[in-house]
């Protein structure tokens, strides 16, 4: 994996914008971070780019108008990859039992960013892009649970309520 920095104006961000979006057409993307900089008149957008390097330019321009598949094996690290697996077989079993593909409940993509952002709560959870309120309280703690036990932290001081949550007394 390879981390890009793009660091744009506020002000005649043309120039720079240009360069992102011609990074991002020839690189696969796996995470944007974005963080505005309130500076006044110095004001910028600072980004940070996870994109898998390409072994040549003719592996982008071949797979340009095709859907790549992500070898997550190759993606993820040894450890990072059995917990991923258990994800994937969690979410399996998920599918199975409400008569739904498995895509539908998170994709590849999500669980492989709930390995690679080491998430321990539902708020770290929901940051994930795709993972709304619904899916939150219906598969979030399950999930957790997983993650935690691999990392060997506890379940319990670990699942905090967010801040708009009540937690009966």
């Amino acid at each position: 994996m390879k981390l890009e920095f793009f660091t744009i104006p506020a002000k005649f961000p043309q120039e720079i914008q240009q360069a992102l979006n011609s990074f991002c057409a020839q690189h696969r993307v796996l995470t944007i971070d974005k963080q505005f900089v309130n500076l006044g008149n110095e004001s910028y957008w600072s980004i940070c780019i996870t994109a898998l390097e390409s072994n040549s330019q003719d592996s982008i321009k071949n797979t340009a108008n095709k859907r790549e598949v992500i070898d997550y094996k190759e993606t993820l690290g040894e450890r990072d990859f059995t917990v991923y697996v258990q994800l994937r077989n969690l979410r399996k079993t998920f599918s199975e039992q409400e008569g739904i593909p498995a895509y539908a409940l998170f994709t590849n993509a999500q669980l492989a960013a709930m390995v690679t952002q080491s998430v321990n709560t539902l708020a770290e959870l929901a940051q994930i892009e795709g993972i709304g309120k619904a899916r939150l309280e219906k598969y979030g703690k399950p999930f957790l649970q997983i993650l935690q036990t691999a990392r060997g932290a506890s379940i319990d001081q670990n699942i905090k309520p967010e801040k708009n949550e009540t937690t009966p007394d």
